[in-house]
């Protein structure tokens, strides 16, 4: 990329830090820096754990679902469950970089109209994530869902 180059920590405001250890293999242990929070496991090979791509979908939908909880409890339509499953394509070429993504969600609550719930996945896309925003612009992220459909209430 353009803007990649050697350089120091210290030319970089410190909102966020994580931190990695090799544990042999292509395996790694990773995690929030200073927090107490339990490391994950990242498996380049995704024997034991996910892989780098895929921990970076988990974290396109963890921060979409984040805000489509959110919204939906401003909606006052608060979800009893979330569900997401991604696909997502990749060029086959080294870096095989993801080039389109589809969300897919089950949500479940009393009251949800589908409607509303898909603009609540639509403001998160679109406005509110944080990972989606930081990813390539030009990249389709696609989103559908099930409203009441398969989704398990928590601890369920």
């Amino acid at each position: 990329m353009q803007n990649d180059r050697p350089g120091s920590a210290d030319e970089v405001r410190p909102d966020l830090r994580v931190g990695l250890k090799w544990i042999g293999d292509l395996r790694f242990e990773t995690g929030p820096v200073g927090v107490g929070v339990p490391a994950k496991i990242i498996d380049g090979h995704t024997k034991v754990a996910a892989s780098p791509p895929q921990v970076l979908l988990e974290a396109l939908i963890a921060c979409v679902s984040v805000d489509v909880v959110l919204i939906l409890q401003k909606m006052r339509m608060p979800a009893s469950s979330v569900e997401c499953d991604v696909t997502a394509e990749r060029t086959p070429e080294i870096p095989r970089r993801i080039t389109k993504v589809h969300l897919h969600f089950r949500i479940a609550g009393e009251g949800i109209v589908e409607e509303r719930a898909m603009r609540a996945i639509e403001l998160s896309v679109t406005k509110h994530c944080t990972v989606r925003d930081t990813l390539d612009p030009e990249m389709p992220v696609t989103w559908s869902l099930d409203l009441n459909a398969s989704a398990r209430a928590p601890g369920a």
